[in-house]
Parts: structure tokens; sequence; C-alpha cells
């Protein structure tokens, strides 16, 4: 059967009128294809090699030689793919041994690998709290906690970011409406780079008696020596959910769930996105738990992105990070695209985030750094930077 295309549909009507009004704010999305190699170098779409510092792969990982050969080996053993979910035929012995090295790195009785970091936020949180329950996440939470809230029936506040005393104020008011109360923050925010009060937020949910979870996309394997917020934090005793991914610094795929083992029982037998999806592939879990071993014993590469990241926020008049993560806020959406490209053409891959991603008028660069950067990368960087005059609107904090 022919398809005729030349009469667009009400469907392509549709969506290219909300095309039309996202691309009149700059906010339209497209895919930029590239080719990543070591050393966080990468090929745009035009054959032109930049330095990327826009990757999540903190630790430099994904290309650590044990773990592609611990990947290839698992893969060759086990095949390419899991064949079903875990709780049919796709729980292999590598998951155990994966999730054992978890729960270890965390200090909690158990632990639990999802499909993703955005399947494990939604499927523990839609789990756990319903209809009777009140959710209080910061409002920078990301995304994917947004979608489990929503998806809990719950009732849910969000309070100014890292804001302690506003959640106290919340909780003295309605605590006692409401049969469970979770707080959920980011250990590391992905866009600010700043690290979530856990401890006093910790104490807070105690005297509460409320749960507190936190999202530690971004903080396993660069903060806390390796082990990610809560221990940078001294509160790994008061956080009852350690959720966090496994694709970021450890370099694979997937996310997981530390915590106890009763919680982690419930969610072996009631998280839809745990239960009705396939297992991860052998090759990835096995990275994974590579990965995971080298962040153990390597202090000196787990230590490296913060370095990097502190040196060259006080080459530029940035603030200090305390995370891999360098935001600089340039405001206005067209300006940070055009940020963004000068930097391309002086051979800086550094993307440009706007809205709805961040609020209106915080438009930025956000710059990420990796131990498998090398000091000269950065020395460069630097130099662009300055050279182009680019500079936060919010200044030095």
């Amino acid at each position: 059967m022919t398809v005729n295309t030349s009469h667009p549909s009400g469907l392509d009507l549709f969506a290219q009128t909300k095309l039309s009004a996202l691309e009149a704010k700059n906010r339209r999305r497209k895919l930029a294809t590239v080719s990543r190699a070591s050393h966080m170098e990468m090929t745009d779409s035009s054959q032109k090699t930049l330095i990327n510092f826009s990757d999540n792969d903190y630790l430099g990982l994904a290309f650590h030689p044990d773990v592609i050969e611990a990947s290839r080996s698992a893969t060759q053993k086990y095949g390419a793919g899991a064949g079903a979910s875990r709780l049919v035929t796709g729980h292999y012995p590598l998951c155990d041994t994966l999730e054992t090295k978890i729960a270890k790195i965390k200090g909690t009785e158990a632990a639990l690998v999802f499909g993703s970091g955005y399947l494990a936020n939604t499927g523990i949180i839609s789990t756990l709290m319903g209809a009777g329950d009140l959710i209080l996440a910061d409002e920078l939470v990301h995304n994917s906690i947004r979608t489990g809230i929503a998806l809990s029936k719950a009732d849910s506040q969000y309070f100014r970011h890292s804001d302690v005393a506003h959640v106290e104020a919340i909780l003295q008011d309605a605590r006692k409406r409401y049969t469970n109360v979770l707080i959920i923050v980011d250990g590391v925010y992905s866009m600010d780079g700043d690290i979530a009060p856990l401890l006093e937020l910790g104490e807070l949910a105690a005297q509460h008696s409320a749960w507190l979870m936190n999202d530690d996309a971004h903080a396993l394997g660069t903060i806390g020596g390796g082990r990610g917020s809560a221990h940078a934090c001294g509160a790994e005793h008061l956080v009852h959910l350690q959720m966090g991914t496994l694709s970021k610094g450890v370099g694979s795929y997937g996310g997981y769930l530390a915590a106890s083992e009763a919680v982690i029982d419930l969610m072996i037998t009631r998280a839809r996105t745990f239960i009705y999806t396939t297992g991860l592939p052998p090759g990835v879990t096995a990275a994974s738990l590579k990965a995971l071993e080298i962040i153990e014993t390597d202090t000196e590469l787990v230590a490296r992105p913060v370095m990097l990241a502190k040196k060259f926020a006080a080459a530029v008049g940035l603030a200090e990070p305390f995370s891999p993560i360098v935001p600089m806020i340039i405001g206005d959406e067209r300006e940070a695209l055009e940020a963004s490209e000068k930097l391309a053409k002086r051979g800086f891959r550094v993307v440009a985030i706007r809205p709805p991603t961040v609020a209106e008028g915080t438009s930025r660069l956000r710059f990420n750094f990796s131990a498998a950067h090398r000091d000269t990368d950065v020395d460069g960087l630097i130099e662009a930077c300055l050279d182009l005059g680019l500079k936060s609107e919010l200044g030095a904090a």
C-alpha cells in the first residue's frame, strides 16, 4: 500500500504546530549524532573532534579496559540479553553479585537493580506511597521523581530548594493528617551541582516519623569517597531510601535502590517498573560490577572530577563546587545557545541547558568534569572561557 504524505494528517498538523511554537521560543530539541572516544574526546556530525564537557561519565569508566573486558566476557557466557523479566528467567547470577556490591557500598541491608534511573524512581515512589500519604519534594528534583509522585496518587507539595525550615513548617502543619510522609531530594542536583542538606533533613524526618529518600544519580562514584551524598553528609544512617543510577559515575547503565531487606522485598513483589520489564543485559550488569570494584579501590580516580571542577571554577570566577558539576548561568536562552556554539568552535562540547529543564531566565552552560579529562583539556577550556568573556550572570557566590 502506498502512503500518501502530500496531505498531513490531523496528528501531523498538531505535532507541527507544537514544534513551531517551541521553535519560536528556542526550545525545540534535536538529536546530535556523536562518536565518543577515550579521554572524553568525541566527533560530531561534521567530523569535528571536540573535548566533551557535557558527559556524565564522571570517572571515565565507560572506556576502562577492565570494565569493557568484564562486559565482553559476561556477554559471551550469558548472552547478549537477559531474555525475560527477572521474576521469570532473567535473574542470572551476576544480578545477585551486583546488588550485594551496591548494598555494601551504600551501607544498607540490601539493594535492587532496575532497568534505569527513571524506572527506579517511578517504581519506588508509586509502590510506597498512595492515597492518604504525603510526599514533600524539593522543587528542583529530577523529572522522574515528579512522574513517580504523580503516579502514586499521594498528596504532594514541593518545598523551596534545600530549605529545611520550609520542610519543617510543612511537617508541623500537615504531618498529623497523613498516614505516611516521604521527603525526596536529589543528593547532587544535576543542573546546579549542589548537595542536599541530608543530615538536617534526616534529623527532621526522624523527629516527625517521616521517611527520607535521596536520588544519588550524580553522586555515586564522585563524592563521599565514591559512596555518594549520604556518606558525604554523614547521614547514611538517616536516609531510608538511597536511589541512584549505574549510568553516570559507574559508566554503565541501570538504576538501583539501596534500602532495608523488607523494603527491597516489597519492591520485588510490588514495583511494577521492576516486575514488568526485561532484566538488564549480562554485559551491562558485569560492567557495572567491575566499575564499582574500581570505585571502591581507586581513591585518586574518585577524587579527580571534583578537583578539576574546583580548578575550573576558581579560574573563571565561579562559586566553589562540591561535585563534578559547574553551572554558568547565562540567563537568556539564545545567548546560552550562542555561548555553547562559540565553545564548540574552540573545540569544546558544552551543552546549553534551557527551560523547561531549568527555570525561565536561568539558561546556562553546564560543565561536567571527569577523571578522564586531562589537565590540558581543562586548561584549554579555561583559556577559551576567558578569551570569549564567558561569565555567570550570578557571579561567584
